[in-house]
């Protein structure tokens, strides 16, 4: 492996370590999502009270807002063993058998986009949920047999940020759904407050409102400009951080006071400049700012259509008057035909 790879990979691995160390370990540790927790720890307790393994568990919402994190406070809460995994990994029949045969009664399974398995698992995890039975095919051709194998019982615990490209018989199957709204400016402050006392980084309440506006609502954004201000503030100054080194350091990582980064300026700039407020295609507007279609659609359409700066229509993407005056550019007359209703 080269030495670039080798750092990469390193960084790579103390970010995953430190996200791990921020992750609260009870429901009541848990911020924002209040109503999520009450569904939750009903659903908890009353498992607990018959002794039983709760009904699966699904849960929605964009990336970055805690359901891997929930999924393990479902296991700790319940004192059982968690198993990780996720849709892309399971692409055949044969892997997911693999992995439910081998759990242990009352065992945590999560799977995280569980979207994007493929069909044959999908069809395999619906007996699995129900009956808590897999049926494993013997042989091929005509001569091929289909054997039971009872499953000891245990929880789901899926995850999806598309759960509108679920299947219905599986999402039926989940006993609890719960979906996962973005967080208030209150509730990121809250937890960056915390973040920094765990990360032992000194900020003050201002450094701390100054890095929750700008998070778009979302946990893990908020951890990770926690860190690089920490970083900033650590190699110019001494490494306290308070409102103006906060703003320097998200000015340096092109992070501006509402939370738009690069790519985001980009996509509006494009969208403005290029083809004149739209309409235009996702693949086209990708190709403009140099991205794949995915990463415009996932990282950057949600903030920008929550925010009322951009619109979807049947013909294509588009500007709306906001994103005209965000950027300084003079709204043209036909902007309101597109005015998200």
């Amino acid at each position: 492996m080269k030495d670039d790879q080798l750092i990469s990979a390193s960084a790579s691995l103390e970010e995953r370590v430190l996200e791990a160390a921020l992750r609260p370990a009870t429901l009541n540790e848990f911020v924002g999502q209040q109503r999520v927790k009450d569904q939750l720890h009903l659903v908890l307790q009353a498992a607990s009270k018959r002794q039983a393994s709760p009904d699966h568990i699904l849960l929605a919402g964009p990336p970055g807002l805690g359901k891997t994190t929930l999924a393990m406070i479902v296991a700790s809460e319940l004192g059982a063993p968690l198993r990780l995994s996720s849709g892309p990994a399971i692409q055949h029949a044969g892997d997911l058998a693999s992995m439910l045969s081998s759990l242990i009664p009352g065992e945590v399974l999560f799977i995280d986009e569980i979207h994007r398995m493929s069909r044959s698992a999908e069809e395999m995890l619906y007996l699995a949920m129900e009956d808590f039975r897999v049926d494993v095919m013997v042989g091929k051709g005509p001569g091929a047999t289909s054997i039971p194998l009872e499953l000891p019982a245990f929880t789901l615990v899926g995850a999806t940020t598309r759960s509108g490209m679920l299947p219905a018989p599986l999402r039926d199957r989940f006993g609890f759904t719960a979906h996962l709204d973005y967080y208030e400016p209150e509730e990121l402050h809250t937890i960056v407050t915390r973040s920094a006392l765990q990360l032992g980084i000194v900020a003050d309440s201002q450094s701390c409102s100054e890095l929750a506006s700008r998070s778009r609502g979302t946990p893990r954004i908020a951890n990770r400009l926690l860190r690089r201000a920490r970083d900033y503030a650590q190699v110019h100054h001494d490494g306290v951080l308070d409102a103006e080194r906060t703003r320097s350091a998200l000015e340096l990582y092109e992070v501006d006071e509402i939370g738009l980064d690069r790519l985001d300026r980009a996509v509006l700039v494009a969208l403005i400049d290029n083809f004149a407020g739209g309409p235009v295609g996702l693949s086209t507007l990708a190709m403009a700012v140099g991205e794949e279609p995915e990463t415009v659609e996932t990282v950057c359409e949600p903030f920008l259509v929550r925010l009322g700066f951009m619109a979807r229509t049947p013909r294509g993407r588009t500007a709306t008057s906001a994103s005209f005056e965000a950027l300084g550019r003079p709204v043209p007359e036909w902007s309101n035909r597109f005015e998200p209703s």
